[in-house]
């Protein structure tokens, strides 16, 4: 049973990974999310893919994306506009889980949004993804935010 959550945990980080980079795309090129699932389907790690997932985050993103940065521009310091690609996309990835996937512990979704502005964004965006999603986290899931943080001070 381990491995299978190990996998899917993997499988999913891959699949946030596979979004964040078709998100870029969409970004610069507007195409459908029906052209991005195709193309990205083809990549050679995608077997590794949760495509459910995958397909959902980058539907719902490109679907949802006028309301999805409404909801960020509450959240930033700028204009939505001014947000670099690649954190822009990683910031989409992380309000529409917390909106949408609240099965998905709300630190499992600022953690991986962190590692994906790490590993692919300018060399301190992580700390502006990790406070904006941390932001957007208090505000979306008050309660399980609340809790965490109330667990969090009663073991300290």
């Amino acid at each position: 049973m381990a491995k299978k959550a190990e996998r899917s945990s993997r499988a999913r980080s891959l699949s946030r990974r596979l979004a964040m980079q078709a998100l870029y795309q969409w970004q610069m090129t507007q195409q459908s999310s029906a052209e991005l699932l195709n193309q990205y389907a083809q990549d050679e790690g995608y077997p590794e893919v949760d495509s459910e997932y995958f397909a959902e985050v980058l539907r719902g993103v490109t679907g949802d994306g006028e309301a999805l940065d409404l909801a960020l521009g509450e959240l930033i310091d700028r204009p939505v506009a001014q947000l670099d690609p690649i954190e822009h996309a990683v910031l989409l990835i992380g309000v529409y889980e917390l909106a949408h996937r609240t099965e998905v512990p709300f630190r499992v979704v600022i953690n991986e949004g962190v590692e994906l502005a790490k590993k692919f964004g300018a060399t301190d965006g992580h700390k502006f993804v990790n406070a904006v999603l941390d932001r957007a986290a208090r505000s979306m899931r008050a309660a399980e935010h609340a809790a965490a943080t109330k667990t969090k001070t009663a073991r300290a």
